[in-house]
């Protein structure tokens, strides 16, 4: 079962277990977050592992700080105003990913663009000393409610997990909002803690809203990459309780290909917790 320790006496506990490849659940502003190494393979698989998580569905990847995300993402004028106005807060941001950034592909499911958002709190501090961002979607089974307090964590993963850092309810209380810059656009692609209005009125203009064209077409053609997948490859570090090394893949293989053609978006989700890149709940930690 999770141990639950204290926000303000876990994170040389926390520390210990990502940089061993393991995950941890983390209180942020919006709600709790199952983390791991976003560089690492093994980390990022055991995210997916213990949410029963398809691997087509992308990650929002944590940062520390404004120079962490530019290392990782390539940043247009609006995209880099939209995060002074709200980092640290509640906004994912998705762009171009900068090449060789070192981010894991099991975190993009294969895409040519990520999630970045910078956390409040124990999540950024964590993130600060790791040193490497964080992969955290929603610290919950796939497809249940989003978990705003330690206790709702270790009650859905408590056997799946080893530790859950406790910070006390989450003052949000739901996902992060997902924008996208598209030229002089913003698409609002999941609606969540920051209200639409806040930035349109950052951004100078009305948001777009829906499922873009050209999303459908990069997913149908991630569908077909899936087809032609990577060998799997070793971690060299030993599974917890012995055994063979856990086995990932590079490319992100769809586990259920019914569900990936019901979801032609890949920034689409359920709206029923999953902290993941979607767009607004059949209409963001």
């Amino acid at each position: 079962m999770a141990e639950i320790v204290a926000a303000g006496e876990a994170m040389e506990r926390a520390l210990a277990l990502l940089e061993g490849g393991d995950v941890v659940a983390i209180p942020t502003e919006t709600v709790y977050g199952l983390a791991g190494d976003a560089t690492s393979g093994i980390g990022v698989a055991r995210i997916f592992e213990a949410k029963g998580r398809p691997r087509f569905n992308p990650l929002i990847a944590h940062v520390a700080d404004l120079a962490m995300a530019e290392r990782i993402a390539l940043f247009d004028p609006l995209s880099r105003k939209l995060a002074a106005a709200f980092w640290p807060g509640p906004l994912t941001l998705v762009l171009p990913q900068r090449p060789g950034n070192g981010i894991h592909p099991l975190v993009t499911a294969g895409l040519d663009t990520i999630a970045l958002r910078m956390p409040k709190g124990f999540g950024g501090e964590l993130i600060a000393r790791l040193g490497h961002p964080l992969a955290a979607p929603s610290a919950n089974s796939s497809g249940r409610i989003s978990a705003t307090t330690a206790g709702a964590v270790a009650a859905d993963l408590g056997d799946r997990i080893r530790l859950v850092v406790d910070g006390g309810a989450t003052p949000v209380g739901l996902e992060s909002t997902i924008v996208k810059v598209e030229g002089e656009r913003v698409r609002l692609l999941r609606p969540g803690g920051i209200a639409a209005a806040e930035i349109e009125a950052v951004a100078g203009k009305p948001l777009l809203r829906g499922v873009a064209a050209r999303l459908r077409r990069q997913s149908r053609r991630r569908l077909a990459r899936c087809g032609r997948a990577a060998q799997p490859l070793r971690d060299r570090r030993p599974a917890r309780g012995g055994g063979e090394p856990l086995r990932i893949h590079a490319g992100a293989r769809p586990q259920r290909r019914r569900d990936h053609r019901r979801r032609a978006d890949p920034f689409r989700g359920s709206g029923r917790g999953d902290q993941r890149p979607a767009v607004a709940r059949r209409s963001t930690p």
